[in-house]
């Protein structure tokens, strides 16, 4: 009895952590616009599941930002302004600088490391991947590529608190921002796509440079947004 109840828990758990990617995948490509509104019902026979893991999943989305929930009218997708995005973005900023100030102090270690020489290689080919992407103006594939590059560049420098946090707040970032970004037709050429020179600074430990491509990015993007929202 005991093995059947673990079993079920873990399905339940499984159910619950896809329907939840499921929904930020709808609202990071744009299906599920902001301030739209859906009950638990909705969801559950849209995906042909039962109530508690879609009322599960919904529940983690409010807490990590992207849904709000409301008593009686079940929930809708969080709407962000720019001015939320600066604040993201100063958030980002105190993150990637205590990444900076470990590599000066400690290193990425990547020299006399195999595996982490390949989990540098690795990162690098998500960063030209994204590159392409945002070069070419596809949102969709620039997103994917993007979180999984930040993602795996911050679980470089060994904190996982830090990783799982700017990982939290760059879905955010990409919730707030593709609200703006979908209206426009043509992407070409606007969006940041310095990947490789960030991986290549810091694969030579260069703190400073890594820093100033950081800084240029936010510049650029807070640049865009707050002009893309401006009436």
């Amino acid at each position: 009895m005991a093995g059947t109840g673990g079993t079920g828990a873990v399905t339940r758990s499984t159910l619950r952590q896809q329907i939840a990617d499921a929904l930020r995948d709808e609202v990071l490509g744009g299906r599920l616009r902001p301030g739209q509104e859906f009950t638990v019902k909705e969801i559950a026979e849209q995906y042909g599941v039962s109530a508690t893991p879609v009322r599960e999943a919904l529940v983690d989305l409010s807490a990590q930002g992207l849904l709000d929930a409301d008593q009686h009218r079940g929930f809708r997708v969080h709407e962000y302004s720019a001015a939320d995005y600066r604040g993201m973005v100063e958030a980002r900023s105190l993150i990637t600088e205590g990444m900076f100030q470990s590599l000066v102090a400690h290193g990425m270690r990547q020299a006399d490391d195999p595996r982490a020489l390949a989990a540098l290689a690795a990162v690098r080919r998500r960063g030209e991947e994204a590159q392409r992407a945002a070069s070419a103006g596809d949102l969709n594939i620039l997103i994917g590529y993007d979180l999984r590059y930040w993602r795996e560049l911050s679980s470089l420098f060994g904190n996982t608190y830090l990783g799982d946090f700017l990982h939290r707040l760059r879905v955010q970032s990409w919730v707030c921002t593709v609200q703006h970004l979908r209206r426009v037709s043509d992407l070409r050429g606007q969006l940041w796509s310095g990947h490789t020179e960030l991986v290549d600074a810091l694969a030579r430990r260069d703190a400073d440079t890594a820093r100033a491509i950081v800084a240029a990015y936010n510049e650029h993007a807070l640049a865009l947004i707050e002009r893309l929202d401006a009436p």
